[in-house]
């Protein structure tokens, strides 16, 4: 940190804009889990949500609000009346709230989206935040697309926003259309045109074009003491720009732009692992800070300079983000303390209960493998202990699959439901295709089957199996997970944990299956 104690506020919006990511659908537990992440992070300010947008949005926000206690919670509402009424109710628990209300400035969305007039766009701005500054002293205005407004209407736009009682304005970049050199310059006019004291200017960036980090710092620098962003860099289309970059960079590169964050980035590794599994959205391998090569040295050039001082390809060190130095093994020998400090490192907080049922799967599970890794372990804690389905309607009791040369693959489902156990077979042209008819059969619902995704928890050849799945019914769609040692077990839970979810959104939406 410079001198001065200049900080950036880091503004986490993985559970708004991150979720609204296409086949990404977050259930409240796992929302809980996350912002509990967040809050260790240290983030200043969690947006749990879009309370008005569903049912389900509204109650992970007052969840997180209710149990999140560091960080403000902010709500997110257009500038619609009933938007700030809905985003004010959900955050009522809350220590300290904020509604983040927003509408578009550029010409071809108020045009073609809004169909409303410049006119109507500025007075519509200034009675949202006026009524959002009589229901909470903490208000944030975004003018969305921001980057392709007129400068002076925008200064217009945000000037009313201010008068109205808008604390923070943030200027979004909303489609990733910026350039960072133009994105700093345009940042550092509007800035000096509306600029009032004690107000925060913040920055929202997407990657469309791969440059949200990069426009973020470059609005650090033109003054901009709020930065909205994800972990992993989640979020529509391209995504958002992502918060251990940026944190990084300000960290690692403080020579440059002076300030730093409160963020503890050693937590940074075990919260992009937690966020990657609960979402199903692999991190990818060279991901700066946080993917699995971010520190791996292969050349023999770099490993030579790196025996003789890590400095020399290595500008931050593993410890800083928390990445692994080495890996710990868990076996059958290992105890509760040892198995419970683990789970910790990795980023979950489970509850004694949720720890106890862990430790006997994990024991389970010693014995069918010599050697258990983190991903078998954060396997079966996202399927057999956070899998936090609201009502299990199925639940896989016994299945059987054959499968030879001579003949085609052949399943048997046993399901229990409403009290009873039901079985039914199919043939397929393969032994998770048989599987997956066979719980058709035993559905009063034919969903379909829109992504389906294996992998191995580790290149160890007994590694874990995780199946993920999205299915979809009407336009409603539910991701399920599974994870065993017997991959087609895996699938099957993956499927039945998807059909679960199902019923629960359809209950949400009032959809009849």
């Amino acid at each position: 940190m410079n001198a001065s104690g200049d900080i950036v506020r880091i503004f986490d919006t993985t559970m708004r804009d991150g979720e609204q990511a296409a086949r990404i659908n977050l259930n409240t537990g796992e929302k809980v889990q996350i912002a509990r992440a967040l809050e260790r992070l240290n983030v200043d300010i969690i947006e749990a949500g879009f309370p008005a947008s569903s049912k389900g949005d509204f109650e992970a926000v007052a969840r997180v609000a209710s149990e999140v206690r560091g960080p403000v919670i902010a709500g997110l509402a257009r500038t619609k009346e009933s938007d700030i009424t809905a985003a004010a109710e959900a955050l009522r628990g809350a220590a300290r709230s904020r509604i983040h209300t927003f509408i578009a400035t550029s010409a071809i969305h108020m045009e073609y989206k809004l169909r409303m007039t410049p006119d109507e766009v500025l007075r519509e701005t200034a009675q949202a935040v006026k009524l959002a500054r009589s229901i909470t002293p903490d208000v944030e205005f975004s003018a969305e697309d921001a980057s392709r407004s007129d400068m002076d209407f925008l200064a217009e736009v945000f000037t009313a926003a201010i008068e109205n009682g808008a604390a923070t304005l943030n200027i979004p970049d909303t489609v990733g259309y910026a350039m960072p050199y133009e994105f700093e310059e345009f940042c550092r006019a509007i800035i000096g045109r509306v600029n009032r004291p004690g107000v925060i200017w913040s920055v929202h960036c997407h990657n469309d074009l791969g440059l949200g980090v990069a426009n973020s710092l470059a609005a650090v620098r033109a003054g901009a003491r709020q930065v909205e962003c994800t972990i992993n860099g989640l979020g529509e289309r391209a995504g958002n720009a992502a918060m251990e970059e940026i944190v990084m960079s300000l960290r690692t590169r403080k020579d440059h732009f002076g300030v730093d964050t409160k963020i503890d980035a050693s937590k940074f590794f075990s919260t992009s692992k937690l966020v990657s599994g609960l979402t199903g959205v692999p991190v990818q391998p060279n991901k700066a800070v946080v993917g699995i090569n971010a520190f791996a040295h292969e050349a023999g050039i770099h490993q030579h300079g790196m025996l003789c001082n890590k400095a020399t390809y290595e500008i931050m060190t593993p410890e800083s983000v928390g990445a692994p130095g080495t890996d710990l093994h868990l076996g059958k020998h290992s105890g509760r303390h040892a198995f419970s400090e683990r789970v910790e490192q990795l980023g979950y907080q489970l509850t004694p209960e949720q720890s106890s049922a862990a430790f006997e799967y994990f024991k389970e599970l010693c014995d069918k493998k010599k050697d258990v890794t983190d991903g078998d372990i954060e396997a079966f804690l996202l399927d057999r202990i956070l899998s936090l389905t609201p009502e299990k309607r199925y639940e896989l009791k016994d299945y059987a699959v054959t499968i030879g040369s001579g003949g085609k693959p052949t399943a048997s489902i046993t399901l229990a439901h409403d009290g009873a156990e039901t079985t039914e077979a199919a043939v397929g042209n393969g032994p998770v295709d048989a599987s997956y008819k066979a719980i058709l059969k035993l559905l009063p619902f034919s969903p379909e089957l829109a992504e389906f995704r294996i992998r191995a928890t580790s290149e160890l050849a007994e590694a874990v199996g995780e199946a993920h799945v999205i299915l979809r019914y009407k336009e409603i769609k539910a991701q399920g997970r599974g994870a065993s040692t017997d991959i087609i077990e895996a699938t099957i839970r993956a499927y039945i944990e998807a059909v679960n979810r199902l019923y629960s959104a359809a209950a949400a939406r009032e959809v009849a299956i």
